[in-house]
């Protein structure tokens, strides 16, 4: 593990054990962060490019480009996973619960297609995110970490 994975951890295992707290029932969508029918979405995941950081806790991918995603406020997301561009729609709900849905690419081979394949898996697991500062964390419906991203233009 490299030195930045380590300064990572207790950023994860903080994160890890406050959404251990939360219930993972999700509730009704608030003004809070929650998209609520014919209604836009907002919050600090929103509008925002998001460049992969790790996957997992601790394991980063050398890609010849950076995977990124971005979230729109009418709820649709697209992004590159390392291979190919992807669009799909994105809902976000009370606990920061986020789920990806409809994610399509073209998946034209490339040499990375392994990884880039590991890219979209999180995000169709992905189940609640956490934001600290420039550092966004999807986690799974069992509160494992899935991977971060990084806040970037």
């Amino acid at each position: 593990m490299t030195m930045k994975g380590w300064r990572l951890l207790p950023l994860l295992a903080s994160a890890a054990l406050l959404l251990s707290a939360c219930s993972s029932t999700p509730g009704p969508s608030s003004a809070g962060g929650g998209q609520m029918s014919g209604s836009s979405l907002s919050g600090p995941i929103v509008e925002q490019r998001w460049n992969l950081l790790l996957v997992g806790t601790d394991e980063r991918l050398s890609m010849s480009e950076t995977p990124y995603f971005q979230i729109a406020k009418d709820g649709k997301v697209s992004g590159y996973d390392g291979c190919n561009r992807f669009t799909g729609e994105v809902t976000l709900g009370d606990s920061q619960r986020i789920a990806f849905s409809e994610l399509a690419t073209t998946r034209m081979a490339c040499p990375q297609m392994a990884d880039a394949k590991r890219v979209t898996d999180m995000m169709e697991t992905a189940y609640r995110y956490l934001i600290d500062h420039d550092r966004l964390v999807f986690f799974g419906p069992d509160s494992r970490v899935l991977g971060g991203w990084r806040e970037g233009k």
